[in-house]
């Protein structure tokens, strides 16, 4: 009797994806974080400018789409803020980007003010608005969900965490989790 080796033919082109254990929300979370990290590293580089501006940099947004990508922009200021601010805000940091680069790749630049549904960044904007109806969307489901809609019971400054008075009743949040939070209009 002859010993025969296994065959194990290889087809050309073909290239199996390898079997991950990886749930795709692991992956978004972590394209999340990534953007974080990267509007974290624009708003330490350009705060200062903005505040010697005479203005506060609310929080930045950043879409990373190729050359389409978004780096956006929200500043405030006591007399409020218009199309001339943002232009001036806009002029001054282009030529800071430039200057330091922190995002490599292609990107369009946009200044906006808060709007009447703004957005929320950090601790100190939820404590601003405790009591206010607010839409939130998580980088991660919370009990099954991603996307919330209540008002602001409290905040927890020391844990870092607010806690959502829905329909369903309260939901505790830690401010890190959310990918994007934004104040409810009424009109």
């Amino acid at each position: 009797m002859v010993a025969r080796r296994a065959h194990n033919p290889k087809v050309i082109g073909s290239n199996p994806v390898p079997a991950t254990n990886l749930d795709p929300l692991f992956w978004g979370f972590l394209l999340g974080v990534f953007m974080a990290k990267i509007a974290d590293k624009v708003f330490s580089t350009i705060n200062p400018i903005v505040i010697d501006m005479g203005y506060e940099l609310l929080g930045i947004e950043y879409v990373a789409s190729g050359k389409h990508s978004v780096l956006r922009l929200y500043i405030d200021c006591e007399e409020g803020v218009g199309v001339n601010d943002c232009e001036t805000v806009s002029r001054q940091v282009s030529s800071i980007m430039d200057v330091e680069d922190p995002i490599s790749g292609q990107y369009n630049l946009e200044v906006s003010s808060p709007g009447i549904e703004r957005p929320l960044f950090v601790i100190a904007h939820y404590q601003r608005f405790l009591g206010h109806d607010v839409r939130l969307r998580t980088y991660r489901p919370i009990e099954g969900k991603r996307n919330f809609t209540g008002s602001i019971g409290s905040v927890g400054e020391t844990n870092n965490t607010i806690e959502l008075v829905t329909e369903l009743g309260p939901v505790t949040v830690d401010i890190g989790l959310i990918e994007k939070a934004n104040l409810i209009a009424h009109f």
